[in-house]
């Protein structure tokens, strides 16, 4: 059976970061799906142990639907740096520290590429990368990866996203993600880039 997702159907978004939740709302609302965080349902958050986006992407869905018995989509994304050999990784949160700072983590990352002499936009080319993963109660399971190219700039530029946003300078764009309209950057963000795959397929009338 090819599982498909309808207006009104119930989602249960497997993250306790709000700004991903967030995200994830606003580009499941005009689709009619509601949603609602596992934060909101004070779900365990499980332990990441995948090696890679996709097995952590899946460990989450695959728990939060197992304890709510609701359609559970899970994100897990994160900043890979080219000239870092992909650090930070599958652990671009952990790097944020315990307190999920991510101006320590932003500073890491710059940190690292100082030591490396990468100064010009050539040494300093990075990527974000999300899998979405949807996991219905039934056991079927899906997965939909995106990704966006762009440069590392420093010092941090804007206030709006979260994360590594406001160092990363998507290609062909002025303004980082952090200075980047919320509704500018749903329509090009990795994340964006997977969701319209998730609709492509998850949806009868994309």
């Amino acid at each position: 059976m090819n599982a498909k997702l309808a207006v009104n159907d119930e989602i249960v978004v497997a993250s306790h970061n709000a700004g991903k939740v967030r995200e994830i709302a606003e580009l499941l609302t005009p689709y009619g799906i509601k949603t609602v965080s596992a934060a909101d349902l004070s779900l365990h958050e499980p332990e990441e142990t995948g090696l890679t986006f996709r097995e952590n992407a899946e460990l989450k869905a695959v728990a939060a639907c197992r304890a709510t018995g609701l359609i559970a989509l899970s994100d897990d994304s994160g900043l890979e740096v080219e000239e870092l050999g992909g650090e930070p990784g599958i652990y671009s949160a952990r790097w944020a520290g315990e307190n999920k700072d991510f101006s320590v983590a932003m500073e890491k990352v710059e940190k690292a590429l100082q030591e490396r002499k990468a100064t010009s936009a050539a040494q300093r080319k990075a990527n974000f990368i999300c899998d979405l993963c949807i996991a219905w109660p039934d056991g079927q399971i899906k997965h939909y990866e995106g990704k966006v190219f762009g440069t590392l700039v420093w010092p941090p530029r804007g206030s709006f996203g979260f994360g590594y946003d406001p160092v990363f300078l998507p290609d062909g764009f002025e303004e980082t993600f952090g200075e980047m309209d919320p509704v500018k950057k749903h329509n090009m963000s990795h994340r964006a880039v997977a969701f319209n795959l998730l609709v492509s397929d998850c949806f009868n009338s994309p």
